[in-house]
């Protein structure tokens, strides 16, 4: 090993083709497309060069203002959500359901594999409002109270892509933290509990802390991922009504290849990619505070 690893040559014939696939499929198209910044146009229209234009037009275009701002909501709380809930199932999963927990990881994890067109049809028929009542709104109308149309507006469209979302995802993160749960050493537990710590203390005070690393991981995660979201959006409202639902990805997609326009496409593709840098780097400083 120590002679394989010794000649570079060797060195150069095992990782030469994965670099090579790497670099022509990420960071080609990455150099390229921060080329694009500096052009209006696209490949059908040709390119002419903007200088700084795409910038000085982010910072007074109100649509990218919108969709920065819904990013950034929907990221934030879906982050805090998903987490949370799959925090509380891990919980579950490790301190109350014991042996039967695997049957109830497995239904819970299921929505995580469902195509994402299927379940935003079905989310769509469950918030119906027209031509015939969808479950939601029937189990509001039986109570006596009238019954909203929830795609009919920005405000509660955003709810429903929210309640989707956790839905779908919260298995996922139950699964993760549930695995960094069942690494704590039992002895280390056995001994909380003879020192008097139980329920809420005992998770406070020794499970909280000995799996931080595993929930950072599921924050940064979600941070980022929930920030890039786009197939869920598209598929429940396609960013409506209007614009009220659009995230930066997808107003990113319809700027690049509906209107043509690949410069200011590449441009918010900058922006969202140094808002995840951001808030990466904002965690790991405040998770090494807490450290500290």
């Amino acid at each position: 090993m120590k002679s394989v690893l010794g000649d570079r040559r060797a060195i150069l014939l095992l990782i030469g083709p994965s670099l090579l696939l790497y670099s022509l499929i990420t960071l080609v198209p990455l150099v390229w497309s921060l080329g694009y910044m500096f052009f209006h146009g696209s490949i059908v229209t040709g390119f002419q060069f903007a200088g700084l234009s795409n910038f000085s037009t982010f910072l007074s275009d109100p649509n990218a203002h919108s969709a920065l701002w819904f990013t950034v909501k929907y990221a934030v709380l879906l982050t805090v959500c998903q987490v949370a809930m799959g925090y509380l199932l891990a919980l579950m999963y490790y301190f109350w359901l014991q042996s039967g927990s695997a049957l109830i990881r497995t239904l819970v994890f299921f929505p995580v594999v469902l195509p994402t067109v299927a379940v935003a049809l079905l989310f769509q028929q469950v918030f119906q409002t027209a031509p015939t009542t969808g479950p939601a709104n029937a189990a509001i109308e039986s109570v006596g109270m009238s019954a909203p149309d929830w795609f009919g507006s920005g405000g509660t469209a955003f709810w429903v892509i929210l309640l989707m979302d956790v839905w779908r995802s919260m298995g996922f993160y139950a699964v993760l933290l549930f695995a960094g749960i069942v690494d704590i050493p039992q002895d280390v537990l056995e001994s909380a509990r003879l020192d008097g710590a139980s329920g809420a203390k005992l998770i406070r005070h020794m499970v909280l802390p000995l799996t931080a690393p595993v929930l950072l991981s599921a924050v940064i995660f979600s941070i980022n991922g929930t920030l890039k979201v786009f197939d869920s959006v598209l598929a429940l409202t396609n960013g409506g009504p209007g614009f009220s639902t659009t995230p930066l990805t997808l107003y990113m997609y319809q700027t690049a290849f509906t209107y043509g326009d690949y410069g200011y496409g590449s441009t918010l593709a900058f922006v969202l990619t140094l808002l995840c840098l951001i808030v990466t780097v904002f965690v790991f400083r405040a998770q090494r505070r807490e450290i500290v």
